[in-house]
């Protein structure tokens, strides 16, 4: 797909979408929970299909021709993802369930081994709840000290603070590259650098940034990147870990089982090369080739057309959003050109609760996210309960953002008319 202006980018990629033809409550739905899970275009529900019709088989321990296509599909997926974050190596790409699953396999098979009493952890007030829990675990196992960086008056990562933070304790630096609330994006190249002065591993939580912009894991430098499938246009089920060939290699299993291995006895195994070592079992065939099939798709669109679009949509909902006088918005302001932070709005509406402001947008056709959004810790340092949250993706419109502030307005003011 060649685009011949990034405004062109809904018009062309909305019919790919079938769901984006649905009504909701007899109004046609506008989608904008794109940052709990995107939605899947024809390419991959047709990869899906494709695969359980014609090629249902497992993988890599046949050698009918079934087993083989499958084989193919899938170890094709992999080189798809390690291209997409420009990895240097296949090898250095893991399928996961999920980026959860992900962070967990390093916390366990890395942060068993590497991680001890007095070892500090840091990560931030930021995080999603599935990059602090791994890590909190593995602070209880091994007595290793947590340590969080907090934000800028602009609710933005505090790269200052978290220099002051760094020290030859320093074991491991976690944390997320876009936040799925503030919306800010972090300077993870820097970030890895200076934990890298100072001899820490560092992972990056790319499930936000993944869908939206070019990953170049070599130019971040980072050890570990995570993401998942569902929120870059493929399956639920399926997400990777990256990690450094040498890294990885030194990790021990995280899971045992068949497909991990290389030689069992009764009494001892040895382990499969990478990245088989991370994968024991049955992998999610059709999900890992439907990740294949987005990560074509999004490439055939291009990373940088879906970040430039993106970031019109995002300076257009601001706009909006910024002149209705009663929403609290979170997370930094982007620029005139939309730039400086993801395609998303998490706000507050006075004394309005963000879960009777989704109910009622609802019944208009709008989907919105309300609640904590898996940051309770976040919510707690911004003195907010919970958040209504409108996420963006490029299959959107600036008509759709226009019925969405149109009916937000008209929730408003009807809750306000009940408070009064």
């Amino acid at each position: 797909m060649t685009l011949a202006t990034d405004r062109t980018l809904a018009a062309l990629t909305r019919n790919d979408f079938p769901i984006l033809q649905e009504q909701i409550h007899g109004k046609p739905l506008i989608y904008l929970d794109n940052a709990a899970t995107s939605q899947k275009p024809i390419a991959v529900l047709n990869a899906l299909e494709h695969y359980y019709r014609h090629d249902n088989a497992n993988v890599h321990r046949g050698v009918h021709t079934l087993s083989t296509r499958a084989t193919n599909d899938y170890e094709g997926a992999r080189d798809r993802v390690a291209a997409f974050v420009n990895a240097r190596s296949r090898q250095e790409v893991v399928f996961t369930r999920n980026a959860s699953e992900a962070i967990n396999l390093v916390a366990y098979a890395w942060g068993n081994e590497n991680v001890k009493a007095g070892d500090e952890i840091i990560l931030s007030v930021m995080e999603h709840h599935s990059n602090l829990i791994p890590w909190q675990l593995l602070a209880q196992r091994t007595g290793a000290v947590l340590k969080f960086v907090e934000l800028t008056e602009t609710e933005e990562f505090d790269l200052e603070q978290y220099r002051s933070l760094l020290t030859d304790k320093t074991k491991l630096v976690s944390t997320v590259h876009v936040s799925n609330t503030l919306g800010c994006i972090n300077p993870v190249a820097e970030i890895a650098r200076l934990a890298h002065e100072k001899g820490a591993r560092v992972l990056i939580d790319a499930c936000q940034s993944a869908p939206h912009m070019k990953l170049d894991v070599q130019a971040i430098d980072c050890d570990w990147l995570v993401a998942s499938g569902h929120k870059m246009c493929a399956a639920t089920g399926i997400g990777f870990l990256y990690g450094k060939l040498d890294v990885l290699r030194s990790m021990p299993p995280f899971l045992g089982g068949g497909e991990m291995i290389a030689d069992v006895f009764l009494d001892h195994s040895t382990y499969a090369d990478l990245p088989h070592k991370f994968e024991a079992g049955t992998p999610a065939i059709a999900e890992a080739i439907s990740l294949g099939a987005a990560v074509n798709y999004l490439s055939s669109i291009g990373m940088d057309a879906i970040h430039a679009y993106e970031a019109e949509l995002t300076s257009y909902l601001w706009q909006q959003l910024l002149e209705i006088p009663e929403l609290r918005l979170y997370g930094p302001r982007p620029d005139a050109k939309g730039e400086g932070r993801a395609a998303l709005a998490s706000f507050t509406a006075g004394a309005v609760h963000p879960h009777d402001l989704s109910t009622i947008l609802d019944q208009t056709g709008i989907a919105i996210r309300a609640g904590h959004h898996c940051t309770q810790p976040l919510h707690r340092y911004l003195k907010a309960q919970s958040t209504a949250r409108a996420s963006l993706y490029f299959y959107n419109t600036k008509e759709e953002i226009d019925a969405f502030v149109a009916s937000l307005k008209e929730a408003i003011e009807f809750f306000g008319s009940i408070f009064c």
